[in-house]
């Protein structure tokens, strides 16, 4: 489940950055690519969380 939280908020800030930044280059916004780019960041931040966060010890 966190995964998809973790993907849906690439999804969402994704779209938001890519919007903006158009807006502000005066370019133009393309979903698809904001899109590609947002779930491929979201899964690299998914992937790199796991070798960064700590192991539970065994008992």
């Amino acid at each position: 489940m966190k995964y998809l939280i973790t993907l849906f908020w690439a999804f969402a800030i994704g779209q938001a950055v890519c919007y903006l930044g158009g807006a502000l280059q005066i370019g133009t916004y393309n979903f698809e690519f904001s899109t590609i780019v947002s779930l491929i960041i979201g899964v690299i931040v998914i992937i790199a969380a796991q070798f960064v966060s700590p192991k539970k010890a065994k008992a």
